[in-house]
């Protein structure tokens, strides 16, 4: 069930699916309004010769206007919106565009103005004044008027969004919001048995009671995208049998490369060993669905670009620190799941790859700091914010991950800043983790 959900949401994340969706309304809107109007007689007395049109070529003559300017603007669209994509690309990185095309706005926009172009073509063919017989659908074509005037808006809404979205700032919070919507959902506070939980598990000992060892390759080269826990451990749990896994969600398999390896009582057949691999999701692109560091790698690469000599940012690399940190912060009060997965029974039945406290600050700051050799600001906003992480890690791992990112840091701002008063000031600030 979880699989079908990854693709449900894979499929609502495309550029082109929302935009068929209003078409497909528009062409069932405009075949049930012609019907209606055939079965309703429009009074063209008082209000009605304002609202609605009683003459053939007026109404042609409408719908021909309205379908030729929302065609026009359709193609505006789409090109403002390439242009926002170029700008994007070449000044936040191209793993960005995702994020502009992904932006329900733009679809809806670019689906708007295409449909009402369709509604108008399908309503004015419906149009019919020949051999005394006059039918004019006043009702769809007061609609369609209705439509033209939401595009117009929308158009407004439309242009004002493509201003703001190509802002540093603006990719920044909106990254930074979904960072931390992913983290809320995959690091729950209550989630899972942390690993210090589990002391005394002999995992060897397991292992040596099962016969057969089988090893999972992957069917094709990709990135490992999405995992369906719950139907893999169900199927795991059927043939009473133990998988060790060797990759996470993010990790790149090349086909017929190891996954893991499976523990059965029972040799399994091909069909069976199949079963279990399509469990796993493998596609040419990475996925946020279940790798949170593809997420925060997006928010260092647009660090790493500002602090690129082409562009040297450092407030922009600076704005991506600062929203960093307010991830890990909350890290810190989470538990971290198990990488011991256990079925009904209490039985052990996967042993997962799993992401850390650790792996997350690795993730978030080895690349800034590497870039920010030269960028005195940086390094010791870099510092400041691991100062700000320390206050709230409460656990001694996450601290002595703190600590370690204190040193690196420390220690590159000793090669690269020359300013004796600025060193100090680094030197100070990092003895508030370090301690010496």
């Amino acid at each position: 069930m979880k699989k079908i959900l990854f693709f449900w949401n894979e499929l609502k994340a495309t550029f082109w699916f929302v935009p068929v969706v209003i078409l497909i309304i528009s062409i069932l809107l405009s075949l049930g309004l012609v019907y209606l109007d055939g079965l309703v007689t429009i009074s063209k007395d008082g209000l009605g010769q304002i609202f609605f049109v009683n003459n053939s070529d007026s109404a042609r003559s409408i719908l021909s206007t309205i379908s030729g300017a929302m065609i026009g603007v359709a193609g505006t669209v789409f090109s403002i919106t390439l242009v926002a994509l170029t700008l994007a690309s070449s000044q936040f990185g191209s793993r960005l565009i995702k994020n502009f095309m992904y932006v329900r706005l733009n679809q809806v926009v670019l689906g708007s103005y295409i449909s009402t172009y369709l509604y108008c073509l399908l309503v004015l063919s419906a149009i019919r004044d020949s051999n005394g017989y006059t039918f004019i659908p006043s009702i769809s074509i007061l609609i369609a008027i209705l439509l033209a005037i939401v595009n117009i808006i929308l158009l407004i809404i439309f242009i004002h969004q493509i201003a703001i979205s190509i802002q540093a700032d603006k990719i920044i919070a909106d990254i930074s919001d979904f960072i931390s919507n992913q983290v809320k959902i995959l690091f729950p506070e209550k989630m899972g048995e942390e690993l210090d939980n589990i002391k005394g598990l002999d995992i060897d000992s397991i292992k040596s009671k099962y016969n057969y060892i089988t090893s999972l390759k992957s069917l094709k080269n990709g990135y490992l995208q999405y995992i369906d826990s719950e139907s893999l451990i169900e199927i795991i749990t059927k043939y009473d049998a133990l998988l060790d896994l060797q990759y996470r969600p993010g990790g790149y398999m090349v086909e017929d490369m190891e996954i893991g390896l499976l523990y059965t009582h029972d040799n399994l057949d091909k069909e069976n060993i199949k079963n279990i691999l399509e469990q796993f999701v493998i596609g040419k692109s990475k996925n946020d669905q279940q790798d949170l560091e593809f997420s925060i790698h997006q928010m260092v690469e647009i660090a790493a670009r500002a602090l690129s000599p082409g562009i040297n940012d450092p407030y922009t690399a600076i704005s991506c620190i600062d929203n960093l940190t307010s991830t890990m912060c909350y890290l810190t009060k989470v538990k971290f799941p198990s990488k011991y997965r256990f079925d009904d029974e209490n039985n052990i039945r996967i042993i997962a790859d799993t992401l850390d406290f650790e792996g997350v600050m690795d993730a978030a700051f080895n690349q800034i700091r590497q870039y920010s050799a030269g960028s005195t600001a940086v390094i010791i906003r870099l510092i400041e914010a691991l100062i700000t992480i320390n206050k709230f890690a409460k656990k001694e791992s996450h601290k002595n991950a703190v600590m370690k990112h204190a040193k690196m840091v420390l220690n590159i701002g000793t090669e690269s800043i020359k300013e004796d008063n600025d060193l100090k000031d680094l030197t100070i600030r990092s003895k508030k983790i370090i301690g010496k």
